[in-house]
């Protein structure tokens, strides 16, 4: 009797019809995973160690005795703790029906399992198979992912806790809603069960932050919502977010924001919409906080991980500009002042955004130093402006004096990778970053000068043989999958910045925008790249 799948109406009758196919896995160690398109089903196995899990805008804490299931067309990234020496495997598969259209695998999100030893053996005997030689070992790779198929649907619990690290989760998600309370490490760690001290140990070892910090955090930035919600005087938004004490809030508040209550609401009392993230990124440097703009742990990862509570509204950054008619909905219903946008609207794009607020058109032909002058004067920070343009040529200099000398001769090039083609990397920004503020030799392979072909072959990189490599890889299976199969290729290991270590990866946040903040930013990532400084 198959009591495991009829003791529960979360797992219908469905596995008779439906073929599963093993397309890889990964072993996931160290900093994290990147944020990342997935085209296929994925599950998620933790071995050791604590983390956050991303998928779409849902968080998820990574522990043992769940699993977490990703269907295809979701984003996924994770983050480590950096104690934590988290290990974790992401197996890619496909799902296909006998008959019928394939609706949905019934299992999505995050699945408790119980024990995860057997999980953990068929895992290793998966990444085993996959990387021999032999083609029947491979064939065994396709057998064990069957049985772990199986273990999971067999374990499968219905219960929405598990002991342990679950209780830790619900502490956090009981200071996500009751944090207006008074609130101590004593009356938490008494809720999870566990010690006062091993409480706020395990806390921050698994979220990164503090007990205490988490809930100041927490208040504060319900405080920033209720601030731009009403006419409330700030001592009542203060004791409505868990502070008795107005002057105590108010040194909470700088800390966690860098500046005053005052001036936090001095810089939005107009409701700007940056429509595009591009536009995000010249208004920061303006110190001016939009109240909307597009955010999405994946195509605006560095907004979404700073400025997500900081902007009420947000706006879907998804396949870049994917879901624009949400976008527009969500403008026309929230009345904003000023919506500013680059001019590669569609036509029924504008119109609708004319209709919601005053609409201004930045020259998308112009360069990014003439777009921020734009957008300064649209908003009266015209010195604002000129002070940071000063300041980021200086920086500019600075790099070029940090860098080492022999750079300035030796010949770089900035590629990406997009599913099996190499290209010269297409982002407006890298020239005028690498080869004009920075006036290093960007090179590219003689046919794509010759020809104006974009795609370069191995050989042709080979033969071109770069003292410098700085490659996009777009974060998505099929590429990602192919980047394996390139690294680990003798042509690319033999290439002298490969030998040399002297080939880098960099992500399209920030190097695919262009923007003042993301050229500010190229300059930092470059300067560590290319000398192993990290700016502050």
């Amino acid at each position: 009797m198959c009591s495991a799948l009829i003791r529960t109406e979360s797992l219908p009758v469905f596995l008779d019809d439906l073929w599963f196919k093993f397309r890889r896995i990964d072993l996931v160690r160290g900093d994290g995973l990147p944020q990342q398109l997935i085209d296929s089903y994925a599950l998620i196995v933790v071995r050791t160690g604590m983390g956050q899990l991303m998928v779409d805008l849902q968080e998820y804490g990574l522990r043992g005795q769940t699993v977490h299931i990703i269907r295809p067309g979701q984003t996924l990234g994770a983050e480590f703790g950096a104690y934590s020496n988290l290990e974790m495997y992401v197996i890619h598969f496909d799902i296909y029906q006998d008959s019928g259209a394939f609706d949905s695998f019934p299992l999505k999100g995050e699945v408790p399992v119980g024990s995860g030893d057997q999980l953990f053996e068929l895992c290793d005997l998966m990444l085993l198979s996959s990387q021999s030689a032999c083609e029947l070992e491979r064939f065994r790779g396709q057998s064990a992912f069957q049985e772990l198929l199986y273990r999971i649907l067999k374990n499968f619990r219905t219960e929405q806790d598990i002991e342990g690290l679950g209780t830790l989760e619900r502490t956090k998600l009981y200071i996500d809603q009751y944090y207006a309370e008074a609130l101590s490490v004593h009356q938490l760690s008494q809720m999870a069960g566990l010690s006062p001290k091993y409480y706020g140990e395990l806390f921050k070892k698994t979220y990164g932050i503090s007990v205490m910090d988490y809930i100041a955090q927490t208040r504060v930035n319900s405080a920033k919502k209720l601030m731009l919600q009403s006419n409330a005087r700030l001592a009542d938004i203060a004791h409505q977010v868990g502070f008795n004490d107005e002057f105590y809030f108010s040194r909470k508040f700088k800390k966690e924001t860098g500046v005053s209550p005052t001036a936090y609401l001095k810089n939005r009392r107009r409701r700007i919409a940056a429509y595009m993230s591009p536009v995000l990124g010249f208004l920061l440097p303006l110190n001016m906080m939009p109240f909307a703009a597009p955010l999405h742990p994946k195509w605006t990862a560095y907004y979404h991980k700073m400025y997500r509570s900081d902007i009420p509204l947000h706006l879907s950054a998804y396949r870049y500009n994917q879901d624009w008619e949400a976008n527009v909905d969500a403008l026309m219903n929230s009345a904003p002042d000023l919506i500013i946008a680059l001019d590669i609207l569609r036509p029924e794009e504008q119109d609708k955004l004319e209709r919601a607020a005053e609409l201004a058109l930045i020259d998308s032909r112009s360069d990014w130093r003439t777009q921020f002058r734009q957008i300064a004067c649209l908003v009266d920070a015209e010195q604002e402006a000129e002070a940071w343009l000063r300041a980021y040529e200086w920086k500019a200099g600075s790099v070029r004096e940090q860098l080492p000398r022999r750079i300035g001769d030796e010949r770089l090039m900035v590629l990406s990778l997009q599913k099996d083609k190499l290209v010269n990397c297409p982002a407006r920004a890298v020239g005028e970053v690498i080869r004009d503020d920075l006036q290093l030799n960007v090179t590219v392979p003689t046919r794509s000068l010759e020809h104006r072909q974009d795609t370069i072959l191995v050989s042709e990189l080979m033969e071109s043989d770069p003292d410098w490599i700085l490659l996009n890889v777009r974060q998505e299976s099929e590429t990602l999958a192919y980047w394996e199969m390139l690294k680990a290729s003798p042509q690319w290991r033999d290439l002298k910045a490969v030998r040399k270590n002297q080939a880098h990866m960099i992500h399209s946040d920030p190097w695919r925008e262009y923007s003042a903040y993301a050229c500010k930013r190229m300059l930092d990532d470059l300067l560590y790249h290319i000398s192993g400084y990290r700016p502050d």
